[in-house]
C-alpha cells in the first residue's frame, strides 16, 4: 500500500482530491488530508474510505515531519511560501514531492540533495505553470526532431467566466484569488523578446500593450504580456529564438477599462489610506484626483484620463459602483485592497456559475527553407461552482503526476519542471481523457 499525504484543502483542491479517491482502490493508495482548518480537511475527505482528515500547522515542525514521515509521497498545495520547510522534509525522509507552484531559488537550491537521495519532487505542474509546460514541449520537441529552427514562441492563459455564465460589461469575474488579479503586472520589470530585439514595458504601459487573437469557437482575446518571458528561453532550450513572449488573456475591452485603475493609483498597495473604514467607494475613487468642488467625481475622472464620451468605459466603470456612497468598511487598507473589496462585490462567482481556462500557444520556427507556423489552443470549462475549470486544470495534473511517481514511469529525481518526455508524454495522454486537449493547426506564418 502507498500512502499519500496532501497538505492544504482549499478549493483547488477539488478535482485534485476527487482524481486520488477514484484511484485509491485499485491502487491501493491511502491517502491523508491534512489543513490548518480541521474541517475543511474533513469535508475534502468525506465519501472514500481510503481518505482520512488530519489538522496540521504546518510551522508545527514535529507534527509536519511526523505526517510526512509516515507517507510516500506528499501533495503540497500550500501557498508558494510554505513549500521549502515540506520539500527539506520530504528529501531528508526520502519522500517524493508534488506541488503546483513555481520554483523558488530555495526549492532550486535542493535539487542536489534531492538528486542524491533519489527523491523526484516536481514543481509548476498545475496549469501555469504547469500544462503550459507539458503542451508546449511536446510541440517544441516535435519541430527539433524534425530539423526545424524555432523563431517564435508565444504563450498566453486566461482564467475567465464561461460564456453562458458571462453577464457583466467588462466579462469577467474572479475565478482565483482576487489579490493576484488586482496586483497583476506590479511586481516587477515586464521583459521579453520580439524579433530579436529585448523589449520592456513599464507598469503603467503594461494594459496598453496588447496583442489581440482568435480562438476557434470562443472569439477573440486579448493578451498582456507576463513579467519575465526571458527566462523561459533556458528552461525551453531557445536560447537563441528572436522572439518570445508570454502573457494572461482577457476578453477584448478588459484591460483598457483595468489601464484606468493603474493610472489612478487604484492598484497600489505600498500605502495604507487614512479613514479608510469610513471612506465612501467614490470618495475612495475620488481621493486620486484633483480637487475641484464644481465638477462631478465622474466628470474630474473623464477629464483626467481623457476618457472620449463615445465609449462605453465609463458605463463599465459605473457599473462596477466606484461612484457609489457605499462605505468601504475595511481598517488601514491600502488602494488595492479597497479596490479588491469593490470588485468582489460584483465578480464573484454565482450559483450556477461556470469559469474557463483559455490556452493558446503559438510556434513560428523555420524547416527546410519555409517559414510554419503552429497555433495550439486549448478551452477547459468548469462543470460547477466547485468543480471549476481552475480546480480541474490545477488539480488534475498534480494528482496525475503523483500516480506516475508512485507507480515508477516518473523516476528521474531532483526539483524539476514537467519538460522532460518521460512527465508530459503520458500526462497529455491522461489529461485528453478528461477533456483538457489541445487542437493544433498550421497557420500561415505572419512574423518576419
Amino acid at each position: 500500500m502507498k500512502k499519500i499525504l496532501v497538505i492544504g484543502a482549499g478549493r483547488s483542491t477539488f478535482s485534485l482530491i476527487a482524481y486520488l479517491k477514484e484511484h485509491a482502490e485499485k491502487e491501493n493508495w491511502e491517502i491523508t488530508i491534512a489543513d490548518f482548518v480541521l474541517a475543511l480537511a474533513e469535508e475534502k475527505a468525506t465519501g472514500s474510505e481510503r481518505c482520512t482528515a488530519a489538522q496540521l500547522d504546518v510551522a508545527n515542525e514535529s507534527d509536519r515531519k511526523e505526517l510526512i514521515q509516515n507517507h510516500d509521497l506528499v501533495v503540497s498545495m500550500l501557498p508558494a511560501h510554505m513549500h521549502v520547510n515540506v520539500a527539506k522534509d520530504c528529501v531528508a525522509f526520502k519522500k517524493h514531492m508534488v506541488t503546483a507552484s513555481y520554483i523558488s531559488d530555495e526549492m532550486e537550491a535542493l535539487n542536489e540533495e534531492a538528486k542524491q537521495a533519489g527523491v523526484v519532487m516536481i514543481n509548476e505542474i498545475g496549469v501555469d505553470p504547469g500544462i503550459d509546460h507539458l503542451s508546449a514541449m511536446s510541440v517544441l520537441d516535435t519541430i527539433k526532431a524534425q530539423g526545424g529552427k524555432m523563431l517564435l514562441f508565444e504563450s498566453f492563459t486566461g482564467g475567465l467566466i464561461a460564456p453562458e455564465s458571462d453577464n457583466n460589461p467588462w466579462n469577467y469575474k474572479f475565478t482565483w484569488n482576487p489579490r493576484n488579479v488586482v496586483l497583476a503586472g506590479s511586481g516587477g520589470a515586464v521583459k521579453f523578446k520580439q524579433e530579436g530585439n529585448y523589449k520592456y514595458i513599464p507598469y503603467h504601459q503594461l494594459f496598453r500593450r496588447t496583442e489581440f487573437m482568435e480562438i476557434e469557437g470562443y472569439g477573440k482575446f486579448e493578451g498582456y504580456a507576463n513579467r519575465d518571458s526571458l527566462k523561459y528561453r533556458a528552461v525551453y532550450g531557445l536560447e537563441s529564438i528572436p522572439t518570445i513572449y508570454r502573457g494572461t488573456l482577457r476578453k477584448p475591452g478588459f484591460c483598457r477599462a483595468w489601464d484606468t485603475f493603474v493610472k489612478l493609483g487604484m492598484t497600489d498597495d505600498s500605502y495604507k489610506l487614512e479613514n479608510s473604514e469610513k471612506m465612501t467607494y467614490r470618495e475612495f475613487t475620488n481621493t486620486f484626483l484633483a480637487y475641484n468642488p464644481h465638477d462631478s467625481v465622474e466628470l474630474k475622472l473623464a477629464h483626467y484620463l481623457n476618457i472620449p464620451q463615445d465609449t462605453d468605459l465609463l458605463d463599465k466603470l459605473k457599473w462596477l459602483g466606484i461612484f457609489d456612497d457605499k462605505v468601504v468598511g475595511i481598517k488601514e487598507a491600502t488602494p488595492a485592497q479597497v479596490l479588491q473589496h469593490i470588485l468582489e462585490q460584483k465578480w464573484s462567482l454565482e450559483e450556477g456559475d461556470k469559469d474557463m481556462i483559455v490556452m493558446h500557444h503559438i510556434f513560428g520556427y523555420e524547416l527546410n527553407g519555409q517559414k510554419k507556423m503552429i497555433e495550439s489552443s486549448m478551452v477547459t470549462l468548469g462543470k460547477s461552482k466547485e468543480e471549476t475549470a481552475m480546480a480541474q486544470t490545477v488539480g488534475l495534473p498534480v494528482a496525475i503526476a503523483a500516480r506516475h511517481i508512485l507507480n515508477g514511469n516518473i523516476t528521474t529525481p531532483g526539483v524539476q519542471i514537467p519538460i522532460s518526455k518521460e512527465i508530459y508524454k503520458p500526462m497529455l495522454a491522461e489529461l485528453a481523457e478528461y477533456g483538457i486537449r489541445f487542437n493544433e493547426k498550421e497557420v500561415s506564418f505572419n512574423g518576419y
